[in-house]
């Protein structure tokens, strides 16, 4: 009697209470192409981004967040938690055969949605060897999509053209049109926000995975510009940073209205460097945007999270964190199992506080489109910088790494440090094509 007693009790709670007990919700946003310099919790007074600001102020700021140097390498990675020497395929492709943190999620209770941008299947105006090759999004791992390239190109911000889903059969057409006053992050920010406040009436746990398709180019005036008209794209540009900031300000706002802020993580980065064509101003720095190069313009990335009440706030983290730790991070925060194939290393007790298990070296396999293109391949820490190549960089004084160091002295021990990390990574990547048919 007593045991049916608090069956029944437990199940008369609200579904917000008995979820607040439970697996905490986890937010994953990565905007697109943008580098640290465009925030101002990292110094930045050219850019507008007072939500983000917030987040740092009341979470934790990383100072050593590492992506790969372009988009599809850094989604594969962040995705899979595995080096793009293991499985790195070709440019807008996802083997088929990988498992994600959707997939590890999914496992572990969450319902789980991915919502922004997606070239991971190899659309239509790729060509013919590419098409089709990779991966469907309800197929790796998530239960709900809204995203933008999927099998086909169209637009992204205004008139987009988006693929909406939600368990369904994939076979059938889920692309659709939209009007040319409607803009496409606005549509995904608010898909993002019916999941989490369906998930949350049902009492779910839930990931939502928002790969940002803000603020790559083209540079168009957002809904918030002066005018639709706007042809300058450095001013485009910061508006598109600023709008980018007002959307994940809106996700977190809704967190705070569904009363699920304090069991929800939040983690805000960016898939690369920012588009070459932008200057911004750091400091007394000018730094050219750096997307698709390996020095630190090309990969060093902005990384917040928040967590109200288990994270403290105004928490600063200099250990370095590469994108395949994002995966091993979320199982482990979601009570899973960490897999034993991952290249990461959860940063979960550092963001409670504790010291955690930092890593000494990072690796990047650098070799967008196999192709035609030959593999980059660099160890890193904080300091010092390494290629397979052999040359050798204090990337902490020479960020564009234009003066080469001789290992003598003080380098010698780094240099050695980084060289043996090198040498237990693998040289030689996937073979082109080389991951067998699309789901």
């Amino acid at each position: 009697m007593r045991h049916f007693l608090i069956a029944l009790f437990v199940c008369l709670l609200p579904a917000s209470f008995v979820h607040a007990e439970g697996k905490p919700n986890i937010i994953l946003i990565m905007a697109d192409d943008i580098g640290y310099e465009c925030y101002g919790c990292y110094g930045s007074e050219q850019y507008s981004t007072p939500n983000i600001d917030r987040l740092a102020e009341k979470g934790m700021r990383f100072d050593h967040c590492y992506s790969q140097p372009l988009c599809t390498p850094s989604r594969v990675k962040i995705m899979t938690g595995v080096s793009n020497v293991r499985n790195y395929a070709g440019f807008s492709v996802l083997r088929s055969d990988q498992k994600t943190f959707g997939h590890h999620l999914q496992k572990a209770g969450y319902k789980t949605m991915v919502a922004g941008k997606w070239q991971l299947l190899g659309a239509e105006h790729y060509s013919k060897q590419f098409r089709l090759k990779g991966s469907w999004p309800l197929k790796t791992g998530f239960d709900s999509a809204c995203v933008w390239q999927v099998d086909k190109l169209g637009d992204r911000f205004w008139n987009p053209l988006l693929w909406i889903r939600e368990g369904m059969d994939e076979s059938t057409e889920a692309n659709k049109q939209f009007k040319k006053d409607d803009y496409g992050p606005d549509i995904i920010v608010d898909e993002i926000g019916n999941f989490m406040e369906s998930q949350h009436d049902a009492g779910n746990p839930f990931l939502v995975y928002y790969p940002m398709i803000l603020v790559h180019n083209p540079f168009l005036p957002t809904p918030h510009s002066e005018s639709r008209k706007s042809k300058d794209k450095q001013k485009n540009f910061e508006d598109m940073v600023a709008y980018m900031d007002h959307l994940i300000g809106d996700i977190v706002k809704k967190t705070e209205d569904l009363g699920i802020a304090e069991n929800t993580l939040i983690m805000v980065t960016g898939d690369n460097g920012t588009n070459k064509a932008i200057t911004s101003k750091l400091g007394d720095r000018t730094i050219k945007g750096g997307k698709g190069l390996t020095t630190d313009a090309g990969t060093r990335v902005a990384f917040v999270s928040y967590w109200p009440e288990t994270i403290k706030a105004g928490s600063v983290c200099d250990d370095l964190v590469d994108f395949s730790d994002f995966l091993p991070t979320m199982v482990e925060t979601a009570g899973g199992e960490i897999p034993a194939e991952t290249d990461g290393r959860s940063f979960l007790p550092q963001l409670k506080g504790k010291e955690g298990n930092p890593r000494d070296w990072m690796f990047c396999y650098y070799n967008p489109r196999p192709e035609r293109t030959k593999p980059v391949r660099f160890v890193r820490d904080k300091e010092w910088k390494l290629y397979g190549n052999g040359h050798f960089y204090h990337v902490a004084t020479d960020p564009e790494e234009k003066a080469g160091v001789e290992p003598d002295g003080e380098s010698t021990a780094p240099y050695q440090k980084l060289k043996a990390a090198l040498d237990s990574m693998p040289a030689e990547g996937q073979m082109l094509l080389d991951f067998g048919k699309a789901n």
